[in-house]
C-alpha cells in the first residue's frame, strides 16, 4: 500500500516537472541531504559537509539493449531477450513511480542513470506499447522521456547520476562500435553532448554527477591510453571533457572518471589487461573546481586483472575474479581501485564509486559466483565504499535464465525483489545496504593537486585561464585558485600545489621572466626566477625542458622571512613520508615542507643541463 501511495504521488510529480526541454524544477530539500555534492578527501559529502555515501543501482535501457544484429523490434534480438525500447527498463510494464518508489524500498539512495549520445538526437516517439504503463510519456521522445524519468527520481528525493554509457542506442561492451568517447563521433561532438546534457538539468539540484564515459576499452585496432596525449588518450579526453562541463554548464557537478576498461589482444602470449585504476597513482586528473572529482571502477566475476570475460573467441587462460581467493581477491581489489580512497592526502586521493558489479540471482547460479559475490560485498563493506548495482530493472520471464536484475516486473505488471524469496542474493544485498560505515560531518582536508602539463597548457586556475596567454609559445600550469605550489620535478615538468597550512591568495599576480627579485644568492651559479615579497609561487612555465617563467600570486597576509635551498638534480628532496604521494614517478623530485611555500626556481643551461628545475627556494608561510 506504502508503494502505491508513493507511486501516485511521484506520477504526479514526473508529469509536472518533465517538460519537453528537459526537467529545470529545483527539488525539494528532503530525505536527510542537501544537494549539491563535493568530496573531501575519500568522502562524497553534502552541501552541509556531511557524508553522502552512493549507494547506486543502474537502471538501465536508454544506452540501449539491442546486440547490434537483426530487427530491432524484434526482443530476441536485445540482450538476454529484454527490449528496452530506447528508454529506462520496465516503463511498459510498471508506472515510474512504483519503479522509482521500489529503488528506495530496497535502501537506495542514488540512481546511476545510462544514456547514449544517439538517444539525445533520436527523434522518433516511442510507440505507445513501449510507455504502457506510463500513458502520459505517449508521443515523447527518448530524450523527452529520460526527462520524465530524471524528475520522478529526484522528485523522491534520490540522487541521480548521468551515464554516457554508449554512442550508438545497443547493448555494449565488446567490439561494437561504442568502445571510446570518440569511436562514432568525434570527441568535440562528446564534449559538447556533454555540455548539453550538464545544461539541461542544471537547475534540478538532485541531478549530481556526469559519469562521463563507460568502459573504455580497445576497439579492433588501437587501445586507448592514460596520458599519451594522442587521439586515443583517456585521461586527457576526461580531464577537458570535466572542465568543460564544470566551466560551460553546471559546476555543481560531480566529474565521474572511470579507469580503462581494457587493452591490447585477448590472446595468451600478447600483452593485454583491464588496468581499470592503477594508472592514477601516477597521473591523476587535477579541476579547476576543487571538490568534485571522483574515480569509479566495473568489478564482476567472469573478468579478471587480464581476462576480459569473454568465453571462446577472446577467452585466455588468464584467472577471473572468481578463480581468486578471498585473500588474493582482496589484495587485487586494493591494486586496481581502492588504494585511491584508501591513501589519504595524496595528489590522487578521492571517492571511488564501484559504479557496475552484479551477478545472476537464479537458482542455477554456480558455487564460484557465489563465493565471489559474497566476497566482493565484504570487501565494499570492508572498504565503506561507494557503490552502484548492475541493474536494478528486468523483465520477469528472463528471471530464471538471467535473473542479475534486482527488480523484476512480469508482462502482466506484477513485481518481484530479490527480497521476495528464492533469490540467494538477498542476505548479501542487505548486508551491504545495512552495512555500517562514516556518517555524519566530514571535517576539510588539505588538497593535494598534479599539474602535468605533459602535452600542452596545464592551467586549473580560473582567475588565470580569464587572464589569457601569460607567457606566449610556452607550455603554461597552474594550480586551481586558493592552492600553492609547493613542489616540482628535474625532468618530466610536473608539479605538486597544496592548501595545507593554507594562505589566503588574490587574483594579482607577476610572471617573473629574470633575477630582478633575486635576494640573498640562494643558488650560486644558478638562473633563478623570484617572487616579490608578498607573493608565492603557483605556477610555472616551460619551453621544452627549459624553465621559462614563474607565476607568482599575491597573498592576503604576512608571509614569514628567510628561506632554504631545496636541491633536486640529482635525486629526490623531499619531506619525510613524501606528502603529496608521487607526483613524478621515477623522476627527481623537489618539495618545500607542508608549512612552506615555493618563492624561486634555479636552473642551469650549461653544458649537461637540460634547463628543468633544479631547486627551488622553500621559505616559511608565516
Amino acid at each position: 500500500m506504502v508503494v502505491r501511495a508513493l507511486t501516485a504521488m511521484l506520477l504526479v510529480v514526473s508529469t509536472l516537472v518533465a517538460t519537453d526541454t528537459g526537467a529545470r524544477a529545483s527539488a525539494p530539500e528532503v530525505d536527510g541531504w542537501t544537494a549539491p555534492l563535493s568530496t573531501r578527501g575519500r568522502y562524497v559529502v553534502d552541501a552541509t559537509g556531511a557524508r553522502f555515501k552512493l549507494k547506486s543501482g543502474n537502471w538501465h535501457g536508454a544506452s540501449g539493449t539491442w546486440t547490434g544484429s537483426g530487427d530491432t523490434a524484434v526482443d530476441a534480438n536485445h540482450h538476454a531477450g529484454e527490449n528496452a525500447h530506447r528508454i529506462p527498463m520496465g516503463l511498459d510494464r510498471a508506472p515510474v513511480g512504483e519503479i522509482v518508489a521500489s529503488f528506495a524500498e530496497l535502501g537506495l539512495n542514488s540512481v546511476r542513470l545510462p544514456f547514449s549520445n544517439e538517444m539525445i538526437r533520436d527523434a522518433r516517439p516511442v510507440a505507445d506499447a513501449d510507455v504502457a504503463a506510463n500513458p502520459q510519456l505517449r508521443g515523447r521522445t527518448p530524450l523527452q522521456v529520460y526527462d520524465a524519468v530524471v524528475a520522478a527520481l529526484t522528485g523522491a528525493g534520490l540522487a541521480v547520476i548521468l551515464n554516457n554509457h554508449t554512442n550508438t542506442t545497443r547493448w555494449c561492451c565488446g567490439v561494437d562500435g561504442n568502445e571510446r568517447w570518440n569511436s562514432a563521433q568525434t570527441a568535440a561532438a562528446w564534449e559538447q553532448d556533454w555540455v548539453f546534457m550538464a545544461a539541461r538539468y542544471r537547475d534540478n539540484p538532485r541531478v549530481v554527477g556526469a559519469d562521463l564515459y563507460n568502459e573504455v576499452r580497445r576497439d579492433v585496432f588501437d587501445d586507448p591510453n592514460w596520458g599519451l596525449g594522442d587521439a586515443h588518450d583517456w585521461f586527457a579526453a576526461s580531464q577537458r571533457a570535466g572542465e568543460r562541463i564544470l566551466a560551460e554548464a553546471n559546476p555543481n557537478l560531480l566529474i565521474i572518471v572511470e579507469g580503462i576498461n581494457w587493452y591490447g589482444l585477448p590472446v595468451d602470449g600478447f600483452d593485454h589487461g583491464r588496468p581499470t585504476l592503477t594508472p592514477v597513482g601516477r597521473l591523476s586528473h587535477t579541476l579547476t573546481v576543487s571538490g568534485k572529482l571522483v574515480y569509479s571502477a566495473h568489478f564482476y566475476d567472469y573478468t579478471g586483472s587480464r581476462h576480459s570475460g569473454a568465453t571462446g573467441v577472446g577467452e585466455t587462460s588468464d584467472p577471473r575474479y572468481r578463480d581468486l581467493s578471498r585473500e588474493e581477491l582482496f589484495a587485487t581489489l586494493y591494486r586496481e581501485a581502492f588504494y585511491v580512497a584508501a591513501e589519504s592526502g595524496r595528489h590522487f586521493t578521492a571517492p571511488v564509486w564501484i559504479s557496475e558489479f552484479g551477478v545472476g540471482g537464479s537458482p542455477g547460479t554456480g558455487a564460484a559466483q557465489r563465493a565471489w559475490f559474497g566476497n566482493f560485498v565484504d570487501y565494499l563493506i570492508q572498504a565503506d565504499a561507494d557503490f552502484a548495482y548492475w541493474p536494478l530493472v528486468g523483465w520477469g520471464e528472463a528471471k530464471a535464465t538471467n535473473g542479475w536484475a534486482l527488480i523484476h516486473w512480469d508482462r502482466a505488471g506484477v513485481r518481484s525483489t530479490v527480497r521476495d524469496g528464492g533469490d540467494w542474493r538477498a542476505a548479501d544485498w542487505d548486508r551491504l545496504v545495512a552495512a555500517p560505515g562514516r556518517t555524519g560531518p566530514v571535517a576539510p582536508v588539505a588538497r593535494w593537486s598534479m599539474l602535468s602539463p605533459d602535452h600542452g597548457d596545464f592551467v586549473r586556475s580560473a582567475r588565470m585561464r580569464a587572464a589569457g596567454d601569460w607567457d606566449g609559445g610556452a607550455r603554461k600550469a597552474a594550480c586551481p585558485d586558493g592552492q600553492r605550489l609547493i613542489g616540482l620535478s628535474h625532468s618530466g615538468n610536473r608539479g605538486l600545489c597544496t592548501d595545507v597550512s593554507g594562505i589566503g591568495t588574490t587574483a594579482a599576480y607577476q610572471v617573473v621572466t629574470d633575477e630582478r627579485h633575486v635576494t640573498p644568492d640562494w643558488a650560486s651559479g644558478y638562473t633563478k626566477f623570484q617572487c616579490p615579497a608578498g607573493h608565492v609561487m603557483t605556477g610555472y612555465a616551460v619551453r621544452g625542458a627549459v624553465v621559462s617563467s614563474a607565476l607568482c600570486t599575491a597573498v592576503t597576509g604576512a608571509l614569514g622571512a628567510g628561506g632554504r635551498t631545496v636541491w633536486f638534480d640529482r635525486g629526490d628532496n623531499r619531506p619525510a613520508g613524501e606528502p603529496g604521494g608521487e607526483f613524478a614517478y621515477q623522476r627527481s623530485k623537489g618539495q618545500c615542507a607542508d608549512g612552506e611555500y615555493a618563492g624561486g626556481v634555479a636552473f642551469t643551461r650549461r653544458i649537461g643541463s637540460s634547463g628543468g628545475p633544479a631547486a627551488l627556494f622553500c621559505r616559511p608561510l608565516r
